[in-house]
């Protein structure tokens, strides 16, 4: 069996840049090209008298790019937005009572 894990790893290498941006697309004159953040895992194993590979993906679209007239503007997709913003906002409201806890002291 030739090595799994290597064709895999050839494979990804190929996608690079390309999982993360989309192929431009035309709506209605508007030129949006579709933005993600990707990962991807691979591996492959053997025993001695049997092999096995797997591999799987994430891909989280966090917006689009769209050209007009005016010019070139990013538009974040909105529910990722929130996604990483609520955390974000819980965690630095937490970190700031514990400041202002310790500064009182």
């Amino acid at each position: 069996m030739p090595n799994l894990a290597l064709e895999l790893g050839e494979q990804s290498v190929a996608l690079g840049v390309k999982s993360a941006y989309g192929e431009p697309l035309d709506v209605d004159g508007i030129a949006v090209t579709p933005v993600a953040i990707t990962w991807s895992g691979f591996g492959a194993g053997s025993d001695g008298e049997r092999d096995g590979g797997g591999g799987g993906g994430v891909a989280i679209p966090v917006g689009v790019y769209v050209r007009r007239e005016e010019g070139l503007r990013f538009e974040p997709n909105l529910v990722t937005l929130l996604a990483v913003a609520v955390p974000f906002v819980w965690v630095t409201g937490r970190a700031l009572v514990r400041i202002i806890r310790a500064l009182k002291k």
